[in-house]
């Protein structure tokens, strides 16, 4: 297997096998549809080749025969009678309207490329915007769409402040210099049994609700086996939840305090002296600085920002700092609110100071099977081109290895035309404007400004039929072949083809096609599956052994920052300009940022705007996971949409009681930006103070002319398009907002 000495799973089957009527193959979940993970699956197809059932593999280690219900549901979403089949295309003028037009693929082709080259040509490259949704296996294949055909504003659009799990890589690379994920024994084919291994004492889970999220390739139920084996668990959530109850300490702090939260628990931790002296003497840069800023959040102070007891505060940190190892799991509400960085500086500096680093059984930084994670084909793009990225300017942090472009920043070029004027639009992914998009009314009007729109898609969207000028039908993850590599600590999989629905194509083969007429030297492979190979090269494998073998785990050691295993200069430490760990960041300085954690109070809200307050006297927090979606799939799914009808937002008793509302009943969700409809979902599990819903919905049943009623039932509508300072962060996860009910007829 080479120098790399590969680890593999001992497998009783082959990849693919009969079984009784069945032909059943080895897989990958990696969406669409679904979610981050790539859990192992068992894909069942009869003998004409449709998918009739799907299973959780037994023998994969990640996830070892475990599924949602989202995989198990499977078939129903890649035989669902409204899938996009082929391509389509309609009159700019029509847009809105059910006028398509049907095309084949060297129709689609031809006109799409055609386009795009007239737009070079003319305006040049950098005025068309590639923008990724969540989900499948998308990341390479559009950067290097973007880059080879000349565009630096690749971006996931329109999601305001690059909000989900971009502002924690970026904090993390600019205070210690990569990343870290929990320690849960996943870098292990023999997962907790292997030697090495350790079980956390304890495990703080932050903004996450790893079950029901199972985010950045982290399985959430990892959790249960952990606590089987004897690890405790401290939430830090608003909601009460059924792991919440069991844990030792459940801070159900105010929504969009998290850094004032965490600077209080640093504080007691620092005064106590809690903390790692050795570790914080040998790798730690600033800590005499942050001793200093932590004085500046009292536990009393602290209390009153976030609505946690000052004695729970005190317990939380002393439990933490007590706990070795000790590990954390994070998610979208670090991301979600608006000074994103700091929040994300100020949680992952209370497992840094308490030495919690790259140990067994505490954070870990994740090993690469491919560095591909930054994007792919950097190199074909110029620098001429590169300083054309929308957000440089007002963003350093942009300047200084992040690729992306600033959604917020182009948003308002696409309306004002300055510094010029946007032309086109790619969209992969993306239901902007149903899912992602903060503003979205504004976001819609900025795209149906452009001359030409593509949308790349599994089935008919809102933003698809309200922007688009061509539609390219894309393939569910049965019907392609692919490589899971993604997130979290990387293993080698692949997605294998087992069924065809129609003429959709996988996202590789659709940028395959059309970048080998953009830039024919950037695409020089005939067949998806020889580019997936030149992607593994460095393996000494091809898709074909990879097909074989998978998964495929890399080996793996802890604490290599003491052997210069995370430098390239081989030097012992961690890849920073200090070669430390950053309590005090030489790296946001730079870009004149504050270099420490610090709290910003969330505006608007109770802390910032208070003579809002009587008017709109709930705090909203938003984005809230279900079991039977993903983002703002899944909903034309008959079965999964049984399980959760219609968008709901939660309120306590109390709370319902006073405005006289009952449960089911249809409320008007308003803020100063616009409103949403929710039905009533009485619940002891939210403060009186705050109401919770989730995001995404749209209503497939509701008509294409209507855009699927989507502006009556998005949250979003009242989610500002306001970016942090350093262009990282929205406040999506805590706002303000009024309920009533809704009228007969509206």
């Amino acid at each position: 297997m080479g120098e790399k000495d590969y680890r593999l799973v001992e497998h009783e089957k082959p990849w693919k096998y009969k079984e009784d009527d069945y032909t059943v193959t080895r897989g990958s979940a990696w969406t669409g549809p679904g979610c981050h993970e790539g859990c192992g699956v068992l894909l069942y197809t009869d003998d004409d080749g449709k998918l009739v059932k799907v299973e959780g593999d037994p023998e994969n280690p990640f996830n070892q025969g475990r599924l949602c219900v989202r995989c198990l549901d499977l078939p129903e979403v890649t035989n669902h009678k409204d899938r996009l089949l082929y391509p389509m295309r309609r009159n700019p003028k029509d847009r809105g309207k059910d006028a398509w037009e049907r095309m084949s693929w060297n129709e689609a082709i031809d006109y799409v490329a055609g386009k795009l080259i007239e737009i070079r040509e003319e305006h040049g490259a950098e005025t068309v915007l590639f923008g990724q949704g969540t989900g499948r296996d998308i990341s390479s294949w559009i950067t290097r769409i973007a880059w080879s055909y000349g565009s630096p504003n690749y971006c996931c659009f329109a999601l305001s402040g690059n909000a989900c799990y971009l502002p924690r890589v970026a904090g993390m690379a600019a205070t210690c210099g990569s990343y870290t994920v929990a320690d849960c024994s996943q870098q292990f084919v023999d997962r907790y049994d292997n030697p090495a291994y350790i079980v956390p004492e304890l495990m703080v889970i932050w903004g996450n609700y790893p079950l029901r999220a199972n985010s950045d390739g982290f399985y959430g139920h990892w959790v249960i086996d952990l606590m089987k084996r004897g690890m405790k668990i401290m939430m830090v959530d608003p909601r009460v939840t059924w792991l919440s109850l069991k844990a030792e300490e459940h801070l159900r702090l105010r929504p969009g305090t998290d850094a004032a939260l965490a600077l209080g628990m640093m504080n007691v931790i620092v005064n106590e002296g809690l903390y790692d002296h050795e570790f914080v003497d040998k790798w730690c840069y600033g800590f005499e600085e942050l001793s200093e800023r932590v004085q500046e959040y009292p536990v009393d102070k602290v209390a009153e920002i976030t609505w946690v007891s000052p004695e729970q505060i005190q317990r939380a940190a002393r439990l933490l700092a007590n706990s070795k190892p000790c590990a954390m799991q994070w998610g979208l509400a670090v991301d979600m609110v608006r000074e994103a960085l700091p929040a994300g500086q100020a949680i992952v500096g209370l497992f840094q100071i308490t030495g919690n680093v790259d140990i067994p059984g505490g954070n870990i930084f994740p090993v690469e099977l491919i560095a591909y994670s930054g994007g792919w084909g950097g190199e074909l793009i110029s620098d001429e081109q590169k300083a054309k990225r929308i957000g440089l300017a007002n963003y350093p942090l942009l300047r200084l290895g992040f690729q992306v472009a600033s959604n917020d920043d182009l948003l308002d070029t696409l309306l004002t035309d300055k510094p010029y004027k946007m032309r086109g639009s790619w969209l992969q992914t993306n239901n902007a404007i149903a899912c992602m998009a903060a503003d979205p009314k504004r976001v819609m009007e900025g795209l149906l400004r452009l001359e030409f729109n593509v949308v790349i898609d599994l089935f008919m969207t809102p933003t698809a039929m309200a922007i688009a000028d061509v539609v390219l039908p894309a393939a569910t993850y049965p019907e392609k072949n692919g490589l899971r590599l993604g997130d979290g600590l990387q293993r080698g999989e692949v997605i294998n083809k087992v069924t065809q629905i129609g003429e959709a194509k996988s996202d590789a083969e659709i940028n395959l096609l059309i970048g080998k007429r953009l830039n024919p030297a950037a695409w020089p492979w005939e067949t998806v599956d020889e580019m997936l190979s030149s992607m593994i090269a460095s393996t000494g494998m091809d898709i074909d052994e990879l097909r074989e073998k998978a998964p495929v785990y890399l080996p793996f050691e802890y604490r290599r920052y003491e052997t210069g295993r995370l430098r390239a200069d081989g030097q012992p430490g961690f890849n920073t300009a200090t070669g430390r760990i950053e309590l005090w960041s030489t790296f946001y300085n730079q870009c004149g940022l504050d270099p420490m954690p610090y709290f910003e109070e969330p505006e608007p809200g109770p802390g910032s705007t208070p003579e809002l307050m009587e008017e709109y006297p709930f705090v909203l927090t938003t984005g809230a996971r279900r079991w039977s979606s993903f983002h703002s799939e899944h909903r034309q799914v008959d079965r999964l949409r049984r399980m959760d009808p219609w968008p709901y937002i939660e309120i306590h008793p109390d709370a319902a009681a006073e405005l006289g509302f009952t449960e089911g009943e249809w409320v008007w969700v308003e803020n100063q930006m616009g409103r949403a409809k929710r039905t009533i979902k009485i619940t002891p599990i939210v403060d009186p103070r705050v109401v919770s819903c989730d995001h995404g919905w749209w209503l497939p049943e509701k008509g294409p002319e209507n855009l699927y009623d989507v502006f009556d039932v998005n949250i979003n509508n009242l989610v500002p398009m306001k970016c942090g300072k350093s262009g990282f962060g929205a406040n999506y996860k805590t706002s303000i907002c009024k309920l009533y009910k809704v009228k007969e007829g509206e």
